[in-house]
């Protein structure tokens, strides 16, 4: 199960940074609250259908609604830094500070919940924000305005993954997915009007971004993050996710025409490897648990 969800994982990462493709095309249009409010609101009206009535009334109790509340004030929040940092710095300052939430993961559950991460995953972390600096920056980087906003940002992107990892076993993955994208879109809906004012044809003209980020970025990706971490940590979690800026880059030299630089190329290699040898880490705590079963049996 936990290589399952490893993939599952991975497949969310891919869909991500196809997803960079297209919010790209979407950016600097003036519509950021009004697209992340009706992609979010998409994302719930796919979702619902696959959603038991029983289990979703079951799900939102006074003790659990806390949950899907706190996911989708924590996407919103984080997209809402993150949009504003970049209009005051560069997307290569950007992509490196948002990749700091995994540093951050290991830090607050280490100081609030005390889960101590091994050698082999902060190893791994320090690889991979390396590795983020490099195929975000190519190894130049230049303190900016706008990058206080996105750490920022950062910290709430964390937030979410923690959230994710803690609503285990306590409420019904498809119900929680249904609640944090409702929470996020009506908040994003909430502030847009006194934000933005676009006009009917650009609404028109980002239609096939809300189309396809509401239903893979959104209602798959996500809800599929919530399945894979049952059986995923969120320290796991977070360096596995952290693909999403190599799978990102891909997207954008096979769409865009943007460069790739030799430099970016080792950064994602760094990253790949963080990820490699937290799997190793892993293969190897399951094989090490069946032999102790094993000889408990015997």
């Amino acid at each position: 199960m936990r290589f399952k969800a490893d993939l599952l994982l991975l497949l969310v990462t891919v869909i991500w940074g196809s997803a960079f493709a297209v919010m790209r095309f979407a950016a600097g249009r003036g519509t950021l609250f009004y697209l992340n409010g009706s992609r979010f609101l998409l994302g719930a009206l796919v979702v619902l259908p696959f959603t038991r009535f029983s289990k979703l009334t079951g799900s939102f109790t006074r003790r659990n609604w806390l949950y899907p509340t706190l996911a989708g004030f924590a996407l919103f929040t984080a997209v809402g830094f993150q949009q504003a940092g970049l209009a005051h710095t560069t997307a290569g300052n950007g992509g490196f500070i948002t990749s700091l939430y995994t540093v951050i993961i290991p830090l607050v559950l280490w100081l609030i919940w005390k889960e101590r991460p091994s050698w082999v995953v902060v190893a791994a972390i320090l690889l991979a924000v390396v590795g983020a600096f490099l195929l975000s920056t190519a190894g130049h980087f230049i303190f900016q305005k706008g990058d206080l906003l996105i750490l920022a940002g950062s910290f709430f992107w964390a937030m979410h993954v923690i959230v994710v990892g803690r609503v285990q076993g306590k409420m019904e993955a498809l119900a929680f997915a249904l609640g944090q994208f409702a929470v996020c879109g009506v908040l994003n809906l909430l502030v847009a009007p006194f934000v933005e004012h676009p006009d009917m044809g650009t609404m028109i003209l980002l239609l096939p971004a809300i189309l396809y980020t509401g239903i893979f970025s959104v209602a798959l990706a996500f809800t599929l993050q919530v399945v894979a971490q049952k059986h995923t940590p969120a320290n796991d979690a977070a360096l596995i996710m952290s693909l999403e800026a190599v799978f990102a880059v891909i997207f954008g030299w096979m769409f865009l025409g943007e460069n790739l630089l030799p430099i970016q190329i080792a950064g994602c290699g760094l990253i790949l490897l963080a990820v490699i040898l937290v799997q190793v880490r892993s293969f190897r705590s399951v094989q090490a648990k069946g032999r102790a079963d094993s000889a408990m049996v015997q």
